[in-house]
């Protein structure tokens, strides 16, 4: 394996650029004319199944997860890139084994998907429910043809890794090698903030990994780091990567009318659990509106409710103090995030633990201001550009909401000019460094 050098892009915070990779074999590759060939086809590869299992089972849900825009962004790209070598599969939301997918019925199906987080034409109910049915129909499963060379299975969610049988039986079945991305190992490392049974859930997804994974795509060095104690080996016998999400345009899908408040106002963009740490934002306005009344800014939480939040919820429903001050807009579009993130003061993000961040690249990429937890996968993906701090500091971070709130704020010109210095990781860097990794796999000894 290979050491790459940290691309210069990512070396804009003196706590990640400076520091070797922990992870024996990790690297993180600038593009490279071998890798983009590889990629595009134009020289001989292994055939690539991507599971499509996470989108197939959450058809019916209106708006994304991270993990689902991310499952989506790989199907997205390597049908680009690799059609000629691409096989798309998924295990049936019932459990089985789902098989081959027909190509053109999951262009279909991805299509369809886009244009449902879009919104763009918003159908009724009943009307995208029986489109759903007729999507599933198409992408019934097809024989899984004999193979004419290596084959490689690609899996960019959890989705089914808790159970190690099957993840078994399914590369049997494909005669393929197994390489998976893994976003975070939080339910391990803060059994504290996951769900009743999110750790064990998740110490089993860790063990089919470390049965079967011949490769490991890390969104994060931080993500890899934790990873590792948990294997048995840890990463030294198997092929590994650090890639870095990219983040499409922020105005690829248009404005949306959305109503945006008048007065300044923060937005915070997450589903409401406990290690995202809404409790403290909540606690602040509380104190900001009891100071300063309407001349308060106004917080906007975009995201569904999670679980373990009852004292967040008491607060939203029953804090009078708090109405007219915050939002809590739910489930969006993607037009209609995009419009309100754009006219924010800033993104906060004071969570306790994350495996990548995608919310703060996004931001960035926007160019809207972030003010961040103090966290090494923070620092990791936005560099010098964030305000960071301790998530734990409350009164830090009042003073920091004040003064981005103010009109001429110093504080936010200044980050807004360490924006202009920063770059944003691309999809297209991130797909040349997975593969390259999907050429070392296919070369490497099983």
């Amino acid at each position: 394996m290979r050491w790459r050098r940290w691309p210069k892009r990512f070396a804009r915070s003196s706590d990640v650029a400076l520091k070797p990779f922990k992870a024996p074999g990790a690297r993180l590759a600038l593009r490279s004319k071998a890798a983009n060939s590889y990629l595009t086809g134009d020289r001989g590869g292994a055939e690539v199944i991507l599971d499509i299992s996470r989108l197939l089972s959450r058809a019916f849900h209106p708006t994304p997860t991270g993990i689902d825009r991310v499952e989506y962004v790989y199907a997205r790209e390597l049908l680009e890139r690799m059609p000629d070598r691409l096989a798309f599969a998924a295990v049936h939301p019932a459990g089985g084994y789902y098989g081959r997918l027909n190509h053109a019925a999951v262009r279909q199906f991805l299509a369809f998907t886009a244009a449902k987080w879009r919104n763009v034409d918003s159908p009724d109910e009943r009307k995208e429910r029986a489109a759903v049915i007729r999507h599933m129909f198409a992408t019934r499963p097809r024989p899984v043809p004999k193979a004419k060379g290596p084959r490689i299975y690609l899996q960019a969610s959890p989705h089914h890794l808790d159970d190690a049988a099957q993840v078994g039986a399914i590369l049997r079945a494909e005669g393929a090698k197994f390489v998976t991305l893994v976003h975070d190992v939080i339910p391990l490392s803060h059994p504290e903030f996951a769900r009743p049974q999110g750790a064990d859930e998740h110490r089993r997804r860790l063990r089919s990994i470390d049965l079967y994974a011949t490769g490991i795509i890390g969104n994060s060095q931080a993500t890899l780091d934790a990873l590792e104690p948990h294997l048995s080996n840890g990463l030294a016998d198997r092929q590994t990567c650090v890639a870095h999400f990219g983040a499409d345009p922020p105005d690829v899908f248009g404005g949306s009318g959305t109503a945006i408040p008048q007065r300044p106002y923060f937005v915070y963009l997450s589903t409401i659990e406990p290690r995202k740490n809404h409790l403290l934002l909540l606690n602040i306005w509380r104190r900001m509106v009891d100071e300063l009344g309407d001349a308060a800014p106004m917080l906007v939480l975009i995201g569904r409710r999670g679980w373990e939040n009852e004292n967040v919820i008491d607060m939203l429903e029953r804090g009078e103090a708090l109405r007219g001050h915050v939002i809590e807009a739910g489930e969006l579009p993607d037009n209609q995030m995009q419009d309100l993130v754009a006219g924010a003061r800033a993104m906060l993000m004071p969570s306790f633990a994350e495996g990548f961040g995608m919310p703060v690249v996004e931001a960035l990429c926007a160019g809207v201001p972030v003010i961040c937890s103090d966290i090494s996968a923070h620092r990791e993906v936005g560099g010098d550009a964030p305000d960071y701090i301790d998530p734990l500091d409350g009164m830090g971070w009042m003073r920091m909401i004040h003064a981005y709130a103010a009109a001429d704020s110093p504080q936010r010109a200044a980050q807004l000019a360490r924006i202009g210095g920063w770059h944003a990781p691309t999809w297209r860097d991130y797909f040349d460094i997975v593969a390259e990794l999907l050429e070392d796999v296919t070369t490497s000894v099983p």
